[in-house]
């Protein structure tokens, strides 16, 4: 099979126009709000915003030395704040996200997070730090199982925010459980 490069990436030679045909080209959205500052949004926003800031504050990040606050409001109005905490083996780490997600989970197992604020105060730039792809995958897991969106809100301590109104939409085409193979009754 040849390889050449077209006007739509690396193509297969003979066979390429053929599957091409077949295929249907999709296109994904990301739909968001960026606010200039913290100061534009309400106060309750404003309040978890800076409980994230503070969480991070007390991350243990002693090997990246980049520490990220998150805090949940849950339905029934509780604040449960995480922040990241890494270990010597890095994949025994768990970021900020997951840890107040978890928290949250462990002692309201029914719980509805209507909104997560993330912050990472020391972060270059003037873009805020949005979830890795394993808390975009909780996240959207954990909308699925409340049945309804999580509000997002990232932010930059006297910076912009970013909001979304779902974790799905920085996760599209995410995997669920749909995908998993079903277990044979014995």
């Amino acid at each position: 099979m040849d390889w050449t490069r077209g006007s739509h990436g690396w193509q297969a030679g003979c066979t390429f126009g053929t599957l091409y045909t077949m295929a249907q080209t999709r296109k994904i959205a990301l739909h968001y709000m960026q606010h200039a500052s913290w100061a534009a949004l309400p106060e309750d926003d404003r309040e978890l915003l800076e409980l994230a800031a503070k969480a991070a504050r007390s991350a243990y990040a002693p090997y990246s030395k980049f520490k990220v606050g998150a805090a949940l409001r849950m339905e029934s109005g509780e604040l449960v704040p995480g922040n990241n905490q890494e270990n010597a083996s890095f994949p025994a780490g768990i970021c900020a996200e997951r840890t107040a997600l978890h928290a949250a989970m462990a002692v309201l197992p029914k719980g509805v997070v209507e909104s997560i604020a993330i912050v990472v105060p020391q972060v270059k730039g003037t873009r805020p730090v949005t979830p890795c792809g394993i808390c975009r995958q909780a996240l959207v897991e954990q909308e699925r199982r409340q049945q309804g969106p999580i509000r997002l809100l990232m932010g930059i301590v006297k910076g912009p925010v970013i909001e979304t109104f779902s974790a799905e939409t920085l996760l599209p085409l995410s995997f669920d459980s749909s995908q998993l193979a079903k277990k044979k009754a014995r």
